[in-house]
């Protein structure tokens, strides 16, 4: 770690690899800033934490045949060197070398390996470990709050679980012996506790065996052979080593039935969840854990002031008189690692004896640290370890709502619809449990206490809470009541109080507004005419000026008579009012000026109103002449259609007078048919009126054979269609030419001319239909009555031959 990341501070860019941990720095940058660090103290923090770091990449070389070394001079000395502010000769010494004190001298003696990299660590944990209490001393500083707010408070304990490895050494004995204790904690609440408490209280009870860690517990805390006494016993004899320890171990010991020796320098312990084997390789030193004095003279010359904090907290050996060399009765002698942590320990325990606990089992499901993987073995043997097994049979038997009989009577004793002020607590709690009915099995009454089982204090909540309500609503209403008609009283006194109190104002000031009026009338009315008559004087000659003005660009520019006037043109023309009439009413004049202001910025309004109405105007007018030019091109196609059928008209009448002038006098029922004609449009033909009954026969030399005189009916027929088109036309012709002649400057009328003139020519459309179907209609029954089929193909062959 040490030669990838060097010492950052807050101007250097982060040269970490991966987002997650340049993510996971910015949160830590914010928590320092929120638990109030300061930026000095988070560059010193840093520039620690680095110097750990390289202390760890300091290398040693032996240099002669008894093992002894030196430091060698590379990049992590100099770096840690620079990051501790301490030369780099200083921190070389401090490792390599070790200064004995024999009377005023001092003798420098060089380390072994061995103690070299022994003090190298012991430094770099000195460093550190001071710095994790500095800020955890910080942060419960920071969230410290005042006293009379730390009666109640809550408190979390997440300790690591119990370790067993393949070599288990100092710590995990540590380890495990917090989690033993804090079990038999677990193990006196849910178990002794609550089965002494029905004892006790003279609960029909049937014990629930449970398994107890207490002797495991006397293995390592009895004195005088206990295991942590004998630990520390060891660690004060200068020439004991770990064996002799495992050795003695097992000599006082073996009579627990916890405790079991093994061969060499192991032992095991059968704890609360299973046994686990300790090899006592490194318990002695690191149970002494000893603290070179060169390493506080060290870091008490270093420049950097969190070290000099550091090192004024730790005693120095050498810096006391060395006048025997016996040790003094007087000093205490110092406290071994596992005496604190056996201290810390029971401090921790004091605390939660303090408090209501509650516990949180963690269960790992499998060995292997994989997800979705479920090993019931290890798992049921986690269960009956931690006594969770009996925690279940404890709960299924046991009741874990208990409420003291006063208590209970006053939560519950209203309920009673019969009360007796009389009864004790006791009475009133039996009594509440029979009106509801609950079960003898589900409660128990004890001598203090009444004992109900899961479920029981729910449906007793659920009725006091109906019985509640009601009462509530009850008082919500009878006070509605009582709020209401105090308030109807209280606003008929204020009313009251409030006529008198303005009639009175109204009176007051009448009077005051009449002696004022009175007094001050004549002045009033003289400056009045005054206003008045110099108002009327200037707006009069403002308008002939502006209508003057606007007359003269109109006969100079006629084509800008639209545009825009300068609003600042008024303001200059108020300002050339003579100074006599101005210097007569000051405040009029003022006031006037406003007036005039306003009305420039609402003439200005008005003209940008009637810009944009111009625009609208030219817009209206570009679409009218759109319009015009459609309706003429429409007009146009319309006489060319009637045309047309004029010219149909007039050559189906030549044909017919032709025929009737040609043809011989024949007695038949129709005359021969044209043999060719062009189109429909083109074709001759009648209709009979809806009025005839008899039927259509052409004029000339035809003879009706049934009543034997001449008609002309053919000829009437077409002169009816004839005179139809006409009207038509004329009809057409005029309702067009008058949509036409529409007044352009009348935006309306435009969006009503182009609907009729799109009426009218839906109109034309549907009557030119019309009309063709009836001139095909005349046409058939013209060949009908005129032409047989027989006579038709003889005609026909005959015209054939002739031809």
């Amino acid at each position: 770690m040490a030669s990838e990341y060097r010492y950052l501070n807050h101007s250097d860019c982060l040269a970490i690899h991966g987002v997650n941990d340049a993510r996971k720095f910015h949160m830590l940058m914010e928590a320092l800033d929120i638990i109030q660090i300061s930026k000095e103290d988070q560059e010193h923090t840093f520039r620690m934490l680095a110097a750990v770091l390289w202390l760890g990449n300091i290398s040693f070389q032996v240099i002669d045949n008894e093992n002894h070394v030196e430091v060698l001079a590379d990049e992590a000395i100099t770096n840690a060197a620079g990051l501790l502010g301490c030369s780099s000769q200083e921190l070389m010494v401090a490792l390599s070398t070790r200064k004995i004190q024999a009377g005023k001298d001092s003798i420098a003696k060089r380390l072994t390996l061995q103690q070299a990299i022994d003090a190298r660590d012991a430094l770099a944990k000195l460093i550190y470990a001071s710095m994790f209490d500095w800020l955890v001393e910080r942060i419960n500083k920071s969230l410290e709050v005042r006293k009379q707010c730390t009666g109640r408070s809550i408190s979390i304990l997440d300790i690591y679980g119990f370790e067993s490895f393949k070599r288990n050494s100092f710590e995990q004995f540590c380890i495990n012996y917090a989690n033993e204790r804090l079990q038999q904690h677990f193990n006196r609440h849910l178990f002794k506790l609550e089965q002494e408490d029905y004892e006790l209280d003279g609960v029909d009870w049937t014990k629930v065996e449970f398994e107890d860690n207490q002797e495991c517990l006397d293995l390592f805390e009895k004195k005088p052979l206990g295991l942590l006494t004998l630990l520390d016993e060891e660690s004060n004899f200068p020439k004991a080593t770990d064996l002799t320890f495992a050795s003695k171990l097992k000599q006082h010991l073996n009579s627990n039935s916890c405790f079991k020796g093994e061969r060499g320098r192991a032992f095991s312990i059968r704890h609360y969840a299973g046994e686990v084997l300790y090899d006592t390789n490194g318990f002695l030193e690191k149970n002494r854990d000893p603290l070179p004095a060169d390493s506080i003279r060290l870091l008490s010359s270093c420049s950097c002031q969190p070290l000099q904090f550091f090192s004024s907290k730790m005693p120095d050996q050498s810096q006391k008189p060395a006048k025997s060399c016996q040790i003094s009765a007087l000093d205490p002698p110092k406290q071994s690692v596992g005496a604190k942590f056996k201290g810390q320990l029971f401090k921790l325990m004091q605390q939660l004896e303090n408090t209501t606990p509650h516990f949180i089992r963690c269960i790992k499901p499998n060995s292997k640290q994989l997800p979705g993987i479920y090993e019931e073995d290890l798992v049921m043997q986690q269960l009956r370890c931690c006594g969770v097994l009996e925690v279940v049979r404890i709960s299924r038997s046991g009741y874990p709502t208990r409420m003291a009989h006063q208590q209970f009577a006053g939560r519950y004793g209203f309920l009673l619809s019969e009360t007796n002020a009389s009864q004790d607590p006791l009475s009133i709690s039996v009594a509440v449990l029979k009106q509801f009915n609950v079960l003898p099995e589900m409660y128990q009454v004890g001598y203090t206490k009444v004992y109900l089982r899961t479920g029981q204090i729910g449906a007793l909540e659920n009725i006091r809470k109906q019985a509640l309500q009601g009462i509530l609503g009850f008082q919500k209403c009878f006070r509605g009541h009582q709020a209401r008609r105090l308030f109807h009283e209280l606003k008929e006194g204020v009313t009251t109080l409030q006529s008198f109190v303005r009639g009175e104002n109204a009176r007051r000031k009448y009077n005051i507004m009449i002696t004022c009026s009175t007094a001050s009338a004549p002045e009033t009315l003289d400056e009045l005419h005054a206003a008045v008559h110099l108002q009327s004087v200037i707006r009069g000659w403002l308008v002939r000026r502006h209508v003057n003005g606007t007359r003269n660009l109109r006969k100079v520019h006629p084509e800008k008579a639209k545009s825009k006037r300068r609003p600042s043109r008024n303001i200059s023309e108020l300002k050339d009012i003579p100074q006599e009439q101005a210097q007569v009413l000051p405040s009029a004049l003022a006031e006037l000026q406003m007036r005039v202001l306003k009305a420039e910025a609402t003439l200005q309004q008005k003209e940008e109103e009637n810009t944009t109405l111009r625009e609208q105007l030219q817009q209206f007018e570009t679409r009218w002449s759109e319009y015009e030019e459609k309706m003429k091109s429409m007009e146009e196609t319309w006489q060319k259609q009637m045309v047309s059928l004029q010219m149909s008209l007039t050559a189906a009448r030549k044909s017919l007078a032709a025929e009737n002038t040609t043809a011989p006098p024949r007695k038949r029922n129709a005359s021969s048919p044209p043999q060719n004609y062009e189109s429909e449009d083109n074709m001759s033909i009648g209709s009979r009126t809806p009025g005839e009954s008899t039927p259509i026969k052409l004029s000339g030399s035809i003879h009706d054979v049934g009543a034997g005189n001449n008609t002309n009916g053919s000829l009437d027929v077409v002169s009816n269609l004839v005179k139809e088109f006409e009207q038509q036309r004329q009809t057409f012709d005029d309702e067009a030419k008058a949509i036409v002649e529409v007044k352009s400057g009348q935006s309306a009328s435009t969006v009503n001319s182009d609907d009729e003139l799109r009426k009218l020519k839906f109109r034309f459309e549907m009557w030119k239909k019309e009309y063709k179907v009836r001139l095909r209609e005349t046409k058939t029954k013209l060949h009908k009555l005129g032409h047989p089929e027989g006579r038709r193909k003889w005609w026909g062959k005959r015209s054939l031959r002739a031809s």
